[in-house]
């Protein structure tokens, strides 16, 4: 690789969402030098798309949206190598095997990597998260197929859990599933979609344990996974794998040794800038000194990894840019059952927040609506089973529009094919019924509704 001494040099720490977009941006904008590394793979991948490799309906170099070419045509340098210090005085990064790279610019993109909370046995063979590629290699290698593997157990809810339980579902592997909360996700979910995924899951045939805490893993003489103990009953359960999936955490171990300041993520500000001057943090491993509106300081989320990756592009070409993500949204799919969130619906109402819920009587479609109590103005959608169109929900948000308005456009919003089921009259019924409204259903063309955007 060979760097140019008389042209800027940024380097990008992580070759994910966050890391390959701020490239790519910068590349569009200037002729600067450009390195990324990565001590994960040779080439970018999409981190979503590992389950269904894993699930056989695609292979891993599908998940690479760009071909080996790319990067030397767009003359991005691709450094392969794991990052132990940041010299931020000297404008240097220093390797494990004790290299040394100069930089002018320096983002930090590491991502995120799996809670552990000192478990016994938590690093034997055969205990694995689901974000990197070696978390791949070591399924393939302990749960091949349910011969090999006779059982996993999957520990803590959310939504990389319950990919990971519908991969191994997927080869027939039994899969016990130990989640501390007493409903499935209720720390986001509201009760009534909580419990539609509980019964997705065990409809699946996967054995969910709600209430209930990991207390060790039990190993053999080779240091190989046998079995769980369950906290609250001491009961074991024979197992070949065990799953991590009790929340990620940002992966910046190597920063914390530097005069970069950190909290759990590196604290960043509007602008996506470091306390240190050249030093930039974006996507999982950020955090905001301040939350943005009702958002979380961190955001592990593919989408904003993205934008952010987009914005500090911006700045680092003299664009100064703040991070705008806009109103939240975020998808993700529980087995068979498709959700899609816009705006907030918490766990639990606010005290200003009325609700609005529907559900189909077959118990796998649904939708929350949340919004204020005086004003009307429509806060949020939580949807099951039903796809919604962003751009809809998004122009809903920005311009606080009332719940009236959506509901008497709900059929607009629609974005299931033309011949799915559709239930926007159903739902308006229910709604008009509930408070005592005649609001009718309406539809429009869809290049009138967004004629104004």
């Amino acid at each position: 690789m060979q760097i140019n001494f008389f042209m800027e040099h940024v380097v990008i720490i992580g070759n994910g969402i966050s890391g390959v977009t701020a490239a790519r941006h910068i590349r569009k904008l200037s002729d600067k030098q450009i390195t990324i590394v990565s001590a994960e793979t040779d080439y970018f991948f999409s981190r979503t798309a590992l389950m269904y490799v894993y699930m056989g309906h695609m292979k891993f170099e599908h998940t690479q949206p760009y071909e080996p070419y790319f990067w030397k045509k767009n003359r991005i340098n691709l450094k392969k190598g794991y990052v132990k210090h940041i010299h931020s005085d000297d404008h240097q990064i220093e390797f494990s095997s004790g290299e040394m790279m100069q930089y002018d610019k320096l983002i930090i993109a590491t991502g995120s990597k799996p809670n552990k909370f000192g478990w016994p046995g938590q690093d034997a063979k055969g205990v694995m998260g689901m974000y990197h590629k070696q978390d791949l290699e070591q399924l393939e290698q302990y749960a091949p197929d349910n011969n090999t593997c006779k059982r996993a157990v999957i520990v803590g809810g959310g939504l990389i859990g319950i990919e990971l339980a519908e991969m191994l579902h997927s080869r027939q592997i039994p899969v016990t599933f130990l989640v501390r909360e007493e409903s499935f996700w209720n720390g986001v979910l509201p009760a009534q979609e909580s419990a539609m995924i509980n019964r997705e899951i065990t409809e699946n045939h996967i054995d969910l344990r709600l209430g209930v805490n990991l207390k060790e893993i039990k190993t053999n003489s080779a240091g190989k996974v046998t079995s769980v103990i369950i906290a609250e009953t001491g009961e074991e359960i024979a197992c070949d794998v065990v799953g991590l999936t009790a929340g990620v955490s940002p992966n910046i171990e190597f920063v914390k040794s530097s005069a970069i300041e950190t909290n759990r993520g590196v604290l960043v500000n509007r602008h996506l800038e470091t306390n240190i001057p050249d030093v930039y943090a974006i996507g999982d491993c950020a955090e905001q000194h301040e939350a943005i509106g009702q958002r979380r300081p961190i955001e592990a989320v593919w989408y904003t990894g993205r934008m952010m990756g987009e914005t500090v592009a911006q700045t680092i070409c003299d664009n100064r840019t703040p991070y705008k993500p806009g109103p939240w949204f975020n998808s993700a799919k529980f087995i068979d059952i498709e959700y899609q969130t816009y705006g907030w619906v918490w766990a639990q109402p606010k005290d200003h927040e009325e609700r609005f819920y529907w559900e189909h009587s077959s118990g796998k479609k649904c939708i929350h609506i949340s919004f204020d109590k005086k004003t009307r103005e429509f806060i949020g959608i939580n949807t099951f089973g039903i796809r919604m169109r962003h751009e809809f929900f998004n122009k809903v948000l920005l311009e606080k529009q009332t719940v009236d308005k959506v509901m008497a456009h709900l059929a607009d919003a629609n974005f299931d094919p033309e011949f799915y089921q559709l239930h926007e009259r159903e739902i308006v019924s229910k709604f008009n019924r509930e408070q005592s409204t005649n609001i009718q259903l309406k539809k429009k063309s869809w290049k009138r509704i967004f004629s104004r955007n």
